[in-house]
């Protein structure tokens, strides 16, 4: 595989460094770079400043209104945006529902719903997991009953992402409960705002807001919002699945979150007075990570090269979640190390920029358990990373 850019995509580079450098807001930027809590509306308008260059649904083909890019392209975006502290591009429509709806929906579906993913202009969460039903989704219970024109939603989801947020979710629902479980389930799209609906928040271990059990009370989900074929939801949710585990892999973010570590080793001292980031131990832990994220990277570029020859990331998507996952904790980890004590005081009003006083410590302190805290989630959403082994001892070495 030949990694050197071409001129065209060097080209490329240099226009998206253009177009973040003119169009990212200041402010929005600040937060990013200073690891402060992002709201709502921090997301909603950077990402319509790129719905309105079409660049929101960046892995999308130009015949459902995205731009067609390579590949190749679609890295680069990625990883420059990391480099330039912009927000992450939240998933849920663009890279999730968005492929689905035009991969298996109908024309009216797409008419219906692509605009606005395209736009920015709907907020969308996943509705996949369920208190008894995470690891192991094909048991989930949530049923929908048919009632003629309509399906009668009740049970409950868990961990739901920015729930408190959405406009729609996109919903695995039990339709059926003949033959294996993985038949019966069904895949629907339900409007936030439909009575019957609970969003109950899940506080985070460092303070935060963004997980959410959803309940489900006769819940009214009119026929045409069922996805494909009824029974069929867990095709497209595997479908769904394979592509958000190669995002968890999370290059560009990572790759930035290396660079913080770097500059915060680069300020603190270490022994006899000199940079931490000179101190033998902590700079041999340092590039052992950082060695890891290359040798991660190019294999993220290998599945990359296969999904754009027509192939599916398959169960090498697996391997990609569990090491992205791993090394973003290593990092976090060193980042707190590299603070010391002043990885210890609480100071949430750091952390979403509420703060009228100096911060205990370096400025980059605050941050720094709040990382590392947040991060202990990673290598259990989208699949644990236990359930990811198993999928690769059965599928890659046949166990």
């Amino acid at each position: 595989m030949d990694i050197k850019l071409s001129p065209e995509d060097q080209a490329f580079a240099d226009e998206v460094r253009r177009f973040i450098r003119d169009n990212l807001p200041a402010d929005i930027a600040d937060k990013v770079r200073r690891d402060i809590h992002l709201a709502k509306d921090d997301y909603m308008r950077w990402q319509q400043i790129l719905g309105a260059r079409g660049w929101h649904v960046m892995t999308w083909p130009e015949a459902h209104g995205g731009p067609g890019w390579t590949i190749t392209r679609r890295y680069l975006f990625e990883v420059i945006s990391a480099e330039m502290d912009c927000p992450l591009i939240q998933p849920f429509g663009p890279r999730m529902a968005g492929p689905v709806i035009f991969t298996f929906g109908n024309d009216d579906q797409r008419a219906r719903f692509l605009p606005g993913i395209r736009d920015s202009t709907v907020w969308w969460c996943q509705g996949y997991s369920e208190p008894q039903s995470g690891s192991d989704l094909a048991s989930l219970a949530t049923r929908a009953e048919d009632r003629g024109d309509h399906y009668l939603v009740n049970g409950q989801k868990i961990w739901t992402t920015y729930a408190h947020y959405a406009d729609w979710m996109f919903c695995l629902v039990r339709t059926s409960k003949e033959d294996r479980p993985q038949k019966g389930i069904s895949f629907l799209l339900i409007d936030m705002t439909t009575p019957g609906i609970t969003v109950q928040p899940i506080p985070m271990l460092e303070g935060t807001h963004s997980f959410n059990t959803v309940f489900f009370e006769d819940v009214k989900v009119p026929k045409e919002n069922l996805i494909g074929v009824e029974g069929k939801g867990w095709t497209y949710a595997k479908f769904l699945l394979e592509h958000e585990r190669v995002d968890n892999a999370a290059i560009g973010v990572t790759k930035a979150a290396l660079r913080r570590v770097k500059e915060i080793a680069a300020a603190e001292p270490g022994d006899g007075g000199r940079p931490l980031i000179e101190d033998p131990l902590f700079h041999a832990r340092l590039t052992a990570v950082e060695a890891q994220l290359m040798s991660l990277e190019l294999a993220a570029l290998r599945t990359l090269s296969a999904v754009a020859s027509g192939g599916s990331p398959g169960p090498a998507s697996s391997l990609l979640k569990i090491r992205g996952t791993e090394i973003a904790q290593r990092i976090s980890e060193l980042g707190s190390e590299a603070v010391g004590w002043y990885a210890l005081p609480w100071q949430p009003e750091v952390l979403d920029g509420s703060s009228n006083e100096e911060p205990i410590g370096p400025a980059h302190a605050g941050p720094a358990a709040n990382a590392y805290l947040w991060r202990r989630c990673m290598s259990i959403y989208g699949g644990s990373n236990e359930i990811q082994r198993n999928i690769i001892a059965k599928q890659m070495l046949g166990l």
